[in-house]
């Protein structure tokens, strides 16, 4: 093995070895593989750029001493034990603390936290006065794990067989349809005339769904409500939400014909508690009791657009669901990157996890393939590429790498070279050229709706989960799922508009959600989640990078490399960490 590649490729991600440490990789029975393994490792957010200046040999024997360790009972990592000499205790694992002498089991990648006790910035790092004003005190919060994804979670084998993928032309017969795509379709002006027309649409749309309810068939219009009137059926936009000095909720809301201000008493816990997920600019249907005042009501109840229960279909295929990749940055994980390729081109993993592949129909990366260039301040400090055009480049090098027999379905996030203002058009060619030249990849917009074999998929990047997670106290980042319910129960992707998510004001409301999907796919936050709500798979497929500054100062803690797969409709969620 050429000692000059083994050093470049730990150059390239910033680290530096003691020529104790460097011996030990070189003694490996396969440098460039260790090499590999212990670079992911070394870039997971357990270490900062000051632990990379010079790794030394110790630390090189007690990363690969923690393999030794019995996994977990509960966690399904398919290693089988004739093989755990060979392979397994050479993949690194962080470094244990002093106090830590004694042999412990190691934790699942889903369940670790970055330790902040040898990172005095991280540990001195506040959030910002604005989050601390809205989100309440407390000591660092409780690490969540969904439930779902922890029973469904298991390690893909580093083990690789010989295999020559197929790079024919494929004679697959796909059932692939776009039934959502808004690229083409912008026709705003900016005008106000074209904020009206926004705002009306997504009122009308989502009073047609609202009116289907049995006590919103009759509904009245605030401009029609008279004296004769006791209790009233409407359906509102919410204009403002306040709070009286007694703690009730008073929300003014608003249609097309007028305004009206309805108070939501604490004394009612359940009814409360819906008037405290209220945000502004959404359409809900309320039952009220009309007082003497022709402009105020007592509110009864909050009716959601919802959604109804729906049956599971059949699929004899799997689906692999992937965001926020990030390929240019310097925190991109090109190992794992590269061992999930491995994968889903049958390469990699036992022969389950490898028959699981084989059933691979669809990839859809829902987002963020790369970083972007200027997306915020600095950002150019953390690119390994710094080009948009070589990144999308570096992109197409990764897929042009997957089974010509799978279909890529690619949508764009805030990092890709598309508008910021959702809905987002596709990502354009002049800047993804190397990708629209791939034969089995498909461009569709943020949002879309994708039909497979059957099996419609809602695809949203998730950027309206910042405003959620700022207007509604129960919110966490950790659990998008619970969002993700929130939002179908809304009926909207988007509801806020004017805070963080930039929103075009179109003629069409494009952010309804129209039909309920049988897949809703998000991303954005890089944390995995997963929930089954109403027959609809809630997916969040997190991320292969690692923590970002920006996540520290936040306290959000992603799960990278870690795929969410759809087989045969099962969830399966695969790690390559």
């Amino acid at each position: 093995m050429s000692t000059n590649k083994i050093l470049l490729k730990f150059a390239k991600k910033g680290i530096n070895l003691s020529p104790e440490a460097y011996d030990k990789v070189m003694k490996a029975d396969n440098p460039l593989d260790f090499a590999s393994n212990l670079i992911v490792k070394l870039k997971s957010d357990k270490f900062t750029s000051k632990d990379l200046i010079c790794v030394s040999g110790e630390t090189i024997d007690e990363i690969t001493g923690v393999k030794t360790a019995p996994e977990s009972d509960d966690q399904d990592t398919l290693i089988k034990p004739e093989e755990t000499q060979k392979t397994v205790d050479k993949t690194p694992q962080p470094p244990k603390k002093v106090s830590d002498a004694k042999e412990q089991p190691p934790k699942k990648v889903m369940d670790e936290k970055p330790e902040s006790a040898g990172n005095e910035k991280e540990v001195e790092t506040k959030k910002p006065d604005s989050i601390d004003d809205l989100k309440k005190e407390g000591d660092e919060p409780e690490h969540y794990v969904n439930e779902a994804i922890e029973k469904a979670s298991e390690t893909i084998k580093d083990t690789k067989i010989k295999f020559k993928r197929n790079e024919q032309k494929t004679n697959v017969k796909y059932d692939f349809k776009i039934i959502q795509d808004t690229s083409k379709k912008s026709y705003t002006s900016g005008e106000l005339e074209n904020l009206i027309s926004y705002f009306k649409s997504r009122y009308d749309k989502l009073a047609k769904i609202l009116s289907r309810r049995p006590d919103l068939r009759n509904y009245t219009k605030i401009a029609d409500i008279d004296d004769g009137m006791d209790s009233l059926s409407l359906i509102l936009m919410v204009r403002e939400i306040r709070s009286s000095k007694n703690g009730h909720k008073i929300v003014e809301f608003e249609d097309d014909t007028g305004n009206i201000s309805i108070l939501f008493s604490n004394k009612n816990e359940e009814l409360f508690a819906e008037a405290e997920k209220l945000v502004r600019d959404e359409v809900v249907g309320v039952i009220a009791n009309k007082s003497s005042d022709a402009g105020f009501a007592f509110g009864q109840q909050i009716i959601n657009p919802g959604v109804l229960s729906i049956p599971e279909k059949e699929m004899d295929f799997g689906i692999v669901f992937l965001s926020d990749v990030h390929i240019g940055s310097l925190t991109f994980l090109e190992d794992a990157f590269q061992r999930f390729i491995d994968w889903i081109n049958c390469e990699a993993g036992d022969e389950e996890q490898r028959r699981v592949a084989e059933d691979v129909k669809y990839l859809i990366i829902g987002g963020d393939i790369v970083d972007g260039i200027g997306v915020y301040p600095n950002q150019d400090k953390e690119l390994a590429i710094k080009d948009i055009t070589e990144q999308y480049n570096e992109a197409a090098r990764f897929l042009g790498n997957i089974r010509s027999d799978i279909k890529i379905i690619i949508a764009p996030g805030n990092h890709d070279a598309s508008r910021v203002a959702e809905p987002q058009p596709a990502v354009p060619e002049e800047y993804a050229k190397a990708l629209y030249e791939l034969d089995n990849v498909e461009f569709i917009s943020n949002p879309g709706v994708v039909s497979l074999d059957g099996i419609n998929v809602l695809i949203y990047h998730g950027r309206s989960f910042d405003d959620l997670v700022m207007a509604i106290k129960s919110f966490e980042y950790e659990k998008s799922d619970e969002i993700m319910v929130e939002l179908l129960q809304k009926r909207h992707l988007a509801p806020i508009y004017g805070e963080r998510t930039p929103l075009a004001s179109e003629l069409e409301d494009y952010l309804v959600i129209d039909e309920v999907p049988d897949v809703f796919h998000t991303g954005h936050i890089h944390i995995n989640s997963y929930k089954k709500y109403k027959g609809v798979h809630l997916i969040n497929s997190g991320t292969f990078q690692t923590q970002t500054e920006f996540q520290k100062i936040y306290n959000i803690n992603p799960t990278p490399a870690e795929v969410p797969v759809l087989h045969k409709g099962k969830y399966r969620h695969f790690k390559f960490l």
